[in-house]
This record gives structure tokens, sequence and C-alpha cells, in this order.
């Protein structure tokens, strides 16, 4: 397995949508349509597997950003196949970097699984400190809403 980070291309949003699936149906992420994925390609990373034909897709995460200073790291998923090999947390530092390089400062996480998170820094705060326009465009769509039991954990440089 050689696993490399890039921008995706709107070819790969058949295989982004394949590896989303999954997760959706245990409901630990929200749907995303491919019209959806086409629309927000620019805030995705994608790992993938240079070893496999085609360049087999591992995983991917998007950032999303709210303000100057604001961004979140969403969408994170890795195939399970590819699970455990540190390309997750590579995804997230991905996305991580590119918001500080754009000076981004804070960035949020709303997550079932939040081990990763705390182990490269982010901090549990609660959830009325996350922003509105956050439960208005996604939220509000969750199955969960408003019982949600994820939780929001946010990383400041």
């Amino acid at each position: 397995m050689q696993i490399d980070y890039k921008k995706p291309a709107l070819s790969d949003i058949d295989a982004m949508v394949e590896i989303l699936e999954v997760e959706v149906k245990k409901g630990l992420v929200l749907p995303r349509s491919k019209d959806s994925f086409a629309r927000e390609i620019r805030a995705f990373f994608i790992a993938f597997d240079k070893e496999e034909s085609k360049d087999r897709i591992a995983g991917f995460c998007a950032l999303q950003i709210y303000s100057q200073t604001l961004a979140e790291i969403r969408s994170l998923v890795v195939a399970e196949e590819y699970r455990n090999h540190g390309i997750a947390k590579d995804l997230v530092m991905h996305a991580i970097n590119e918001g500080l390089d754009l000076g981004i400062r804070e960035f949020l996480v709303l997550t079932y699984r939040p081990n990763l998170f705390e182990r490269i820094g982010f901090k549990e705060i609660a959830k009325d400190k996350v922003p509105n326009q956050k439960i208005w465009a996604d939220c509000i769509k969750c199955q969960h809403f408003p019982n949600c039991n994820e939780i929001a954990l946010l990383k400041t440089y």
C-alpha cells in the first residue's frame, strides 16, 4: 500500500459516494448527493492507493470554512480496508494545513469518534459553541436532530 494525498477531480465522485454510503447506512455521517460533492469538490482532500489500479480512493475529508477564523473538518471517511494506517490523521492534517495557509486559526469537528481528534490536539467544547450556520445548514437534515450524540471538538492555533 502506497498512500498519497491530493485534491479530487470530478471523476472521483462516484468512488467517494460509494465509500460514504457504507458509513451513512451505519448512521455515522450524513448522506451527500453527487451534485453536492460536485459543488463542494474544492473543499475535499482524498487519500488514494497508488499501488492499486486506477489509484483507488482510500478515504477523504473536507474543510468547510465558516468565517475568516473558523473552519470545520467534515465528511471524514476512510474505507474499511484502509483503516488503522494513519490515513484519517493525514487527511485531517492536510485540511488543517490548508486552513492555516488561508489564515484560519480555529478548527471545529462534530464526531461520534473523538479519539483521533483528541490525539491531535482537539478539545471538547459545549455544543452551544457550534456556529448557527452549521446547525441550520447540516444538523437540521440529520436523523438525530435535535437529540444528537455527536461530540463537538475544537483545535485552536
